[in-house]
């Protein structure tokens, strides 16, 4: 009888199923695409998904309006604790500086699993530094192409630096 048929520690149930944030890590490759890089200092992540939608209403639609779906784009938003030394920061830096792609990874540190990929410009890198707390960044990636989720793809190389333990 397996946890006393689940009687008071019910694993099935939503919560044992969910996903913590803080498991969650933003990488980019270095500009040989040999090392992936955990981004230093990360505090927040959020990963944008839209679409377009085109209207194509006419009056054959009764009143109301009518679309298509139209073409869809992503962006990575993430800031921290600005870590000025850290690999990841100069490639972020260089790639800014330079308008270079960065191909990027997201993954769940604590299941060592890829979740999805991507190539990306830099369109936003910005530091703050008040006089009463730490240096912070916070940057947004904005996708060339597809997101790719990399949850059913042999894609599970992970940062050797960043990840929780090592």
């Amino acid at each position: 009888m397996a946890f006393e048929d689940n009687l008071y520690c019910d694993f099935s149930n939503t919560a044992t199923k969910a996903v913590a944030g803080k498991d969650i890590l933003l990488a980019i490759f270095d500009n040989t695409g040999e090392e992936l890089l955990a981004i230093a200092g990360q505090q927040g992540l959020t990963i944008n998904r839209s679409a377009d939608s085109l209207e194509v209403s006419n009056k054959n639609t009764g009143g109301w309006k009518a679309k298509l779906p139209g073409m869809k784009e992503w962006s990575i938003d993430n800031d921290g604790l600005y870590v000025s030394s850290d690999e990841s920061h100069k490639e972020l830096g260089k790639a800014y500086e330079e308008g270079n792609f960065v191909c990027l990874k997201v993954v769940n540190q604590r299941e060592k699993k890829a979740l999805f990929g991507g190539l990306a410009i830099v369109s936003d890198y910005s530091l703050e530094a008040p006089y009463d707390d730490a240096m912070t960044y916070s940057i947004s990636l904005d996708g060339n192409g597809a997101l790719v989720d990399l949850s059913n793809k042999n894609a599970n190389e992970m940062p050797e630096k960043g990840i929780v333990g090592v």
